[in-house]
């Protein structure tokens, strides 16, 4: 229940929903737990699934020429989807992978997306979670284009420093687009 309350909580943070939207949303809920290094969905499956962490770290990756990039963190109180297969229904080129014992909060999208007529401030409330996203993406590509690999990796520690910590330095790396040689550069120079 604790695990809901906070995922609940998240939710009424970004938009007010009636508690009968809430105990609908509750029922299409599950939990589910992932072992380090394990994934929640692997490269080439068709997301159908919206996903909350509520304990833990996950990532977002792909493999491009054989390296294992990292392309999104998700901690604790993040929602993690695959976006480009959800909305598509096309498979996907990338994973979610648990980077530490993760529990999830994992809703089925077309359920989800059932509840949109029946309660319009459902369908605003998951607008207003797209658009948040959309953002985000935004702003770590502009990030990319205009900010150094050592204000990106200062970025990154702010959002949740403690847990940066348990991250291995080779996600770390390629999530900024360095080498892990520049990145123990960057930690040596800002200790």
């Amino acid at each position: 229940m604790e695990h809901l309350n906070k995922f609940l909580n998240y939710l009424s943070d970004i938009y007010a929903i009636s508690t009968e939207a809430k105990k609908e949303i509750s029922d299409l809920t599950t939990i589910v737990h992932i072992k380090k290094n394990n994934n929640l969905q692997s490269i080439g499956q068709t997301c159908r699934t919206i996903y909350f962490v509520v304990e833990g770290i996950a990532r977002i990756n792909y493999f491009k020429e054989d390296k294992d990039v990292t392309e999104y963190f998700a901690f604790e109180n993040d929602m993690i989807i695959r976006a480009e297969s959800l909305f598509t229904g096309k498979q996907s080129h990338k994973a979610i992978q648990a980077i530490s014992d993760t529990s999830f909060i994992a809703i089925p999208a077309a359920l989800l997306f059932g509840l949109f007529e029946k309660h319009h401030e459902v369908e605003r409330l998951f607008r207003k979670i797209v658009e948040r996203s959309y953002v985000d993406t935004i702003n770590r590509l502009e990030s990319l284009q205009f900010h150094t690999a050592e204000e990106r990796y200062q970025d990154l520690i702010k959002k949740s420093p403690e847990v940066v910590r348990e991250i291995p330095l080779k996600y770390i790396a390629s999530y900024l687009g360095i080498t892990q040689v520049s990145l123990s550069r960057i930690r040596a120079a800002i200790s």
